[in-house]
């Protein structure tokens, strides 16, 4: 698979939705830490260059490019679903509440978001649509994928210090 392209976000401005959020999670998988979620509305004009799915970068790449797509996004917005609600609500159903509330934080509403996974959360602020491997298809879910990771890692590398002895920085709990 190549890298992600902006024709999926393309294809519904040409509709005239013109603010296309990407979404992505990141902490799925993980024994220990949150689940988070990024939510991206890039500027058409101004793609930053190199964005691809964040597991195929390295931290350092990751870094960098989370830097760009906050000095070039028209928006972007970052957030949690605690260890208590995955607890409480299963990983699945944590994910998608923090999904509503990534969107939901963004600065301005968008038209229309782009769903990494095979589920649209309920009771989302938009119309939306899954796209299964979206994080390699779609710049914007790329953009979301990496402010995620990015922003995860770094609060289970703080929880490293807080918890020292389980590795968290190093592994970020998976």
């Amino acid at each position: 698979m190549g890298a992600p392209t902006y024709d999926n976000e393309r294809s519904l401005i040409a509709e005239g939705r013109r603010l296309v959020a990407g979404v992505d999670e990141v902490g799925r998988g993980p024994l220990a830490g949150p689940v988070g979620v990024g939510a991206v509305i890039l500027d058409p004009d101004d793609l930053p260059e190199g964005l691809d799915d964040s597991k195929a970068l390295s931290a350092a790449r990751r870094e960098v490019l989370a830097e760009a797509v906050y000095a070039r996004a028209i928006a972007v917005s970052l957030a949690f679903a605690s260890v208590e609600e995955i607890d409480r609500f299963n990983i699945r159903g944590a994910t998608l509440l923090a999904m509503r509330r990534a969107v939901a934080a963004l600065s301005v509403k968008p038209d229309y978001a782009l769903i990494d996974g095979r589920d649209t959360p309920p009771g989302l602020l938009c119309p939306a649509r899954p796209i299964i491997g979206g994080d390699g298809l779609s710049l914007s879910i790329a953009a979301a994928s990496i402010v995620a990771k990015v922003a995860r890692d770094a609060l289970m590398a703080r929880l490293d210090v807080v918890h020292p002895g389980y590795g968290f920085a190093r592994h970020s709990g998976y």
